[in-house]
């Protein structure tokens, strides 16, 4: 019996989660609305409250409600950005730089002309620890590169293309892994990073987003 329990409650949170997601799709809630509390939905969907808190769990784990403790949960987003991802992870390695080119550079150019003292210093952080890093552990620079580009990206201060670049940059990790895996890291990759920080701070657009196409174009 024990073995069978599990899958019982996974199968009925599926359940609810596909009512759940159901509900989103044709508008039902509107993003920012607060949804239903747990008795209500337990009511509604017929199931026990211990499954729609697992499923509502779910839900705010892939982004698609928030939960507000003592509040209530509110629908953040209709698009369930876990399918976002599993499209993100089939695509190539060449329409990975296509959508950096259309992402990245033209976020890097608003963050150039918006970037506060606060997003320099967070900046400096990033390079500095991503320098550190240069010719160390991959794995851990690759890390430090992504914290850096999320930072130039966050400058841009626009909520919508952080949270893209957010979902995004798993797949430029996987890119760097592939380029860095056949070819040794060289200086002058890195003194990119130093120059488009400069252009950032500099507050001059064209050519940051200059060299961030060269930066994405490297080998």
């Amino acid at each position: 019996m024990t073995d069978i329990a599990p899958l019982i409650k996974r199968s009925l949170v599926d359940q609810a989660l596909e009512q759940l997601r159901l509900r989103i799709a044709q508008g039902v809630w509107a993003v920012g609305e607060r949804l239903p509390t747990e008795p209500e939905l337990c009511a509604e969907l017929g199931i026990s409250r211990n499954t729609v808190r697992e499923a509502m769990r779910v839900l705010a784990f892939s982004g698609l409600i928030e939960i507000r403790q003592g509040d209530g949960s509110y629908l953040r987003s209709m698009t369930d950005p876990l399918g976002t991802m599993r499209a993100l992870s089939h695509c190539t390695l060449g329409q990975a730089q296509e959508t950096r080119q259309i992402l990245e550079v033209e976020a890097i150019g608003l963050a150039a002309q918006r970037r506060t003292a606060s997003d320099l210093r967070a900046l400096r952080t990033a390079l500095d620890a991503s320098a550190a890093l240069y010719q160390g552990d991959l794995e851990a620079y690759i890390s430090a590169d992504l914290a850096f580009h999320q930072r130039l990206v966050d400058a841009a201060h626009n909520p919508a293309l952080s949270e893209l670049y957010q979902y995004f940059s798993a797949i430029v990790g996987a890119q760097l892994r592939q380029t860095l895996n056949l070819s040794p890291r060289r200086q002058a990759v890195f003194d990119l990073h130093i120059a488009l920080l400069d252009a950032v701070e500099q507050q001059d657009p064209e050519r940051a987003k200059s060299l961030c196409r060269q930066l994405i174009n490297e080998p």
